[in-house]
């Protein structure tokens, strides 16, 4: 489904030890794979090369056979649409709108769950209170949550994960976890979760160092 080949960043000018950066990569249909990254070794590149925002690379993303560089403007909707979903380090929430409002618009745009399940999911993950609340009044914590929720609202294959528990403790991090392995066990989906350090409560990881 999504294969690697040889990918580097142009702007790194150096031999580089990676488990990723100019290897050869496939990673598999349902697969949970935790991508550990320094700070400065390409985390947020490599995810917005994964979601087609940047094209500053050397070698190839395939997507089914398909190399994402020479996908136009359409495709790489489409593709977002039903395909890839993410949750970005900076959140890229509407701070102006409701925490509801920001769910409900993902899940408008590509349906994959009814309106219930967003009560469903800020339920479970303690922030049912918020959902009437204006989104820049939240706190860190109660934002990372809400970008997960929203992330989870669409269809897709593959779902991208950008430091997604940096300002939740283990027990809230554990919580938004199962939920986001439940949503991609319904799509048989790859996940991909890039962070800083090795996280210790994820069974059955495919571990490699950025």
């Amino acid at each position: 489904m999504l294969e690697l080949k040889q990918l580097l960043p142009t702007y790194f000018d150096r031999a580089v030890s990676s488990e990723v950066w100019l290897h050869d990569l496939r990673f598999e249909k349902g697969e949970l794979v935790e991508i550990v990254a320094p700070s400065g070794s390409g985390k947020t590149s490599l995810i917005h090369f994964l979601y087609g925002m940047r094209k500053d690379y050397s070698g190839k993303i395939l997507f089914n056979n398909k190399d994402a560089s020479a996908l136009d403007h359409e495709a790489i909707a489409l593709l977002r649409m039903d395909k890839l979903s993410v949750v970005f380090q900076d959140m890229r929430l509407f701070n102006s709108q409701t925490v509801r409002m920001n769910i409900e618009l993902k899940r408008q745009l590509s349906p994959f769950h009814n309106e219930s399940m967003i009560t469903e999911m800020a339920s479970g993950l303690g922030i049912s209170d918020k959902l009437d609340s204006i989104c820049g009044n939240c706190s860190y914590g109660e934002q990372q949550r809400i970008a997960i929720i929203r992330a989870l609202m669409q269809p897709f294959e593959i779902l991208l994960l950008d430091e997604p528990f940096s300002h939740l403790d283990n027990n809230n991090s554990e919580k938004a976890m199962t939920l986001i392995l439940e949503e991609a066990a319904k799509r048989k989906a790859t996940v991909i979760l890039a962070d800083l350090e090795r996280t210790s409560f994820y069974p059955h990881t495919k571990l490699l160092h950025l």
